[in-house]
């Protein structure tokens, strides 16, 4: 097939400026790799008079994302606006309902609308392709639906969301609060307009969605997802975590147990010498784990232009080569409707909190662990003043619901300053 792949972009931020400048500059190379020429068309974006840094001539401009969608002079849509709704919702089911392919960057989209997308595509014959929604330059969708297609998926873990994974390395490295290196972050450009997005797990909770619903071949709902951000980690916590030979990292696990799928997105400790652990910066990282291939760690950056719009290309390449693997790597009437557990396997918890200075404080905690069937492994008193006393606290594998009966049995103790910090040691 000679003829060219004709694209439509919606939304020319930065990832849309990037496949722009890819295409521009590869063009020939792509054109031999996929077979065929692969041509923009038309595009379409909020202001038409913003200077992009590249050049948009030879490229038809549609105000509305709607039209676009539905030209007859495209095959592929390729929306990059973002948001769950409106004008990408509406343009998607536009271009579908209009016969083309999609291709997209939008995890929000797909997080709450995914799977009547994916079964609005299949009735259309035609297919979603969603590689740069999840971690950006990482290939984690094809070797889930291509590579490890053979495979039983057990598990699914990794560093979802650079921003966090920058403040959390750089408060360890600088020594600094997480309120100094919030706005650090902020000042860099490395947060979203809404930093809870980021901070508070629901950016990267999006991305677990998908990958737990693909990896499991089930419909995952986004409110299965359990989500805490990293908003309570204190340099404190950061500093103990090391002195254990831990690191503290927004860690998203997805995993089938007896109970059902557990989906958590929250800040655990994971050994210091585990390549999770290692992981600096604004990184990504996926860890895969099947029943044949054992597990496979996929590293790279995780957002950005560059890393992102590759995502994108490597989609968009796809199709121009025929490639069509359905939406979530199975077609939908075969994805099951998986049981969710809301209580998250045994393991080992890191505790800290703030004593009353005073004889017994520190019996009565243990009794209440005690009680609550808690058991302790190791624990550490960092000093005190006159009126307080700092604790550290591991315990050895508890359930979720024995360690929240605890730290509530600890507010009638007495003994309790201020709120404790509970935080999940993974095993990776």
């Amino acid at each position: 097939m000679t003829e060219p792949l004709r694209l439509g972009i919606a939304g020319l931020g930065t990832v849309g400026v990037g496949v722009v400048r890819i295409l521009r500059r590869n063009a020939e190379m792509i054109a031999a790799r996929a077979g065929r020429p692969v041509q923009i068309v038309a595009v379409s974006a909020r202001e038409r008079a913003r200077d992009r840094g590249v050049a948009l001539t030879g490229y038809d401009w549609e105000d509305d994302a709607v039209a676009l969608a539905r030209r007859d002079d495209i095959d592929v849509y390729v929306e990059l606006m973002g948001g769950s709704d409106g004008p990408a919702k509406a343009s998607v089911e536009a271009a579908l309902d209009s016969g083309k392919d999609v291709v997209t960057a939008n995890k929000a989209l797909l997080a709450v609308h995914g799977l009547d997308l994916a079964g609005r595509a299949e009735a259309a014959g035609r297919t979603i392709r969603f590689e740069a929604a999840v971690a950006g330059g990482i290939p984690v969708m094809k070797a889930l639906t291509e590579g490890l297609a053979g495979n039983e998926i057990t598990r699914i873990m990794g560093v979802m969301n650079g921003t966090c994974n920058y403040i959390l390395t750089r408060m360890e490295s600088a020594g600094l609060p997480y309120e100094a290196v919030f706005e650090e972050a902020n000042a860099l450009g490395y947060l979203e307009a809404d930093p809870t997005l980021d901070v508070g797990g629901i950016d990267a909770a999006h991305k677990l969605t998908l990958l737990a619903a693909v990896g499991f071949g089930a419909r995952v709902p986004f409110e299965a997802v359990q989500i805490e951000g990293i908003e309570r980690v204190s340099i404190e916590d950061i500093e103990a975590a090391a002195r254990m030979g831990y690191r503290v990292k927004l860690l998203g696990v997805a995993q089938m147990t007896g109970r059902g799928l557990e989906a958590r997105m929250s800040p655990c400790l994971v050994p210091a010498n585990s390549p999770l652990g290692e992981l600096d910066g604004a990184t990504n990282m996926v860890v895969l784990e099947g029943d044949a291939v054992g597990q496979i760690v996929l590293q790279g950056a995780g957002a950005g232009e560059g890393p992102t719009a590759s995502a994108v290309l490597s989609d968009i390449i796809d199709l121009a080569r025929g490639l069509r693997v359905p939406t979530y790597g199975a077609p939908t009437k075969t994805l099951g409707e998986l049981r969710t557990a809301a209580a998250a396997s045994p393991a080992p918890y890191y505790l800290r909190m703030r004593l009353e200075d005073r004889p017994g404080a520190l019996a009565r905690i243990a009794t209440a662990l005690g009680e609550c069937g808690v058991s302790i492994d190791r624990m550490r008193q960092t000093g005190h003043d006159d009126i307080s006393a700092p604790v550290l606290i591991v315990t050895h594998k508890a359930s979720a619901a024995d360690l929240q009966a605890a730290l509530e049995a600890f507010k009638s103790t007495g003994v309790l300053i201020g709120e404790p910090v509970a935080l999940r040691i993974e095993d990776v």
